[in-house]
């Protein structure tokens, strides 16, 4: 029997990218997927679900079909997130702020609040398994530069939004454990703006030089990441920040400009 038979996921963001690597794993695994984005053209499995992690109406009525039609929830991947552009403290405006906040955010906290709802509803099976709750952060979550200011105080604030919710369903006892991801450069849409300007293969290459482990990630090998957190093979870790960024925040390198000569 598959590790993940009989339990029921929501991914957010799983149209494409990390998102969509991870709604087939668990698929794969034996999970029922339920794939929750905006965006209708879409890779990879799942039932689609069309879905904006900025609105709680959306949340509560995303909630109420997979718990109609599923009858449980066991999972929820909270993927989904956009850039914000490149500005700093003086160039980034009060819109474009607001804007990334309410998605990357918001959108996880409004996601947590509404799948512990749902997964108190489910009931653990036996210690443990009440549920698993993945909110995918970013290396930006853990340190930060001048520029992307509304991006990384976003992904920062997953980071301790994630260990408040593991913390409170722990002393709680649900069952419920809850992890964040920190995913270094990976192939996914948010770099096709570089990949446009200056070829994919040469834009690839670039931000690998800014790796030590010399590449970027491609989205199954954050997938697999996910679906450790979210199968019991990961039965006694919660509140963690799982960083899966080849070695970026390690420390400066030889690969690296700024690396000792």
């Amino acid at each position: 029997m598959s590790e993940l038979s009989g339990r029921v996921a929501i991914v957010t963001g799983g149209a494409s990218g990390i998102g969509a690597a991870s709604a087939k794993l668990l698929q794969d695994a034996g999970a029922a997927v339920i794939v929750a984005d905006v965006l209708e053209a879409r890779e990879g499995a799942g039932r689609f679900v069309r879905h904006d992690v900025a609105s709680e109406g959306s949340w509560k009525a995303l909630l109420a079909d997979v718990m109609d039609r599923e009858g449980r929830l066991d999972i929820l991947v909270n993927n989904a997130g956009i850039s914000g552009g490149m500005g700093n403290v003086e160039t980034t405006t009060v819109e474009e702020w607001q804007r990334v906040q309410a998605v990357n955010s918001e959108g996880v906290f409004l996601g947590c609040r509404h799948a512990v709802e749902g997964m108190r509803k489910t009931g653990p099976d036996k210690p443990g398994t009440g549920g698993s709750i993945v909110n995918i952060s970013s290396v930006a979550g853990l340190v930060s530069g001048a520029g992307s200011l509304a991006y990384t105080a976003s992904k920062g604030a997953v980071r301790l939004l994630t260990k408040s919710v593991a913390l409170h369903c722990a002393e709680k006892r649900y069952g419920i454990r809850c992890n964040s991801v920190h995913p270094g450069g990976v192939d996914t849409a948010i770099f096709d703006p570089l990949w446009q300007a200056v070829g994919r293969e040469q834009g690839k290459a670039f931000l690998g030089t800014r790796h030590p482990i010399g590449r970027i990630a491609e989205p199954p090998e954050l997938g697999q990441v996910v679906l450790w957190l979210a199968s019991d093979r990961s039965s006694f870790v919660t509140g963690a920040e799982i960083v899966a960024d080849g070695g970026l925040t390690c420390g400066l390198t030889r690969r690296t400009p700024l690396g000792p000569s």
